[in-house]
């Protein structure tokens, strides 16, 4: 299984595989190449971030609100007052997660990016030295 593997790593890397061009990974009935875009990984990055821009100001709309109710209820001796006051708190609980899990997604699409444009460059850097290698090899 070694062996054959290693020759398949070999037939890609020597040339294009059989039934089809590269890239795409359409033609040749494996699996898709991974593709990643910068656009795409900035874009979502942006949606993520103004996601949570929008969540931290309309999200905590209701909260002062809640809080009110929650005491006013308490104070009058109604037992609703701690239900209300324990979804206020639950809300809030989840609010902050959410907030910080789209903060988590840009921040990692930032980074992914930037990870993805150095490896690019890296990988252009290291053809020129590989295209030599190979002139000599033929």
């Amino acid at each position: 299984m070694r062996t054959a593997a290693a020759e398949r790593i070999a037939t890609q890397i020597n040339g294009v595989p059989s039934g089809g061009g590269g890239g795409g990974g359409g033609g040749g009935g494996g699996a898709p190449d991974l593709v990643v875009h910068r656009d795409d990984l900035g874009a979502i990055g942006n949606d993520a971030y103004d996601l949570r821009t929008r969540l931290s100001k309309e999200g905590d709309h209701a909260r002062p609100a809640t809080f009110d109710a929650a005491i006013a209820l308490t104070n009058g001796n109604f037992a609703s007052g701690a239900a209300v006051l324990k979804v206020h708190d639950r809300w809030q609980t989840q609010l902050k997660t959410l907030l910080d899990s789209c903060a988590h997604i840009s921040n990692h699409l930032d980074y992914t990016k930037a990870q993805h444009a150095k490896e690019e460059v890296k990988v252009v850097g290291d053809l020129p030295p590989i295209s030599k290698l190979t002139e000599y090899l033929q």
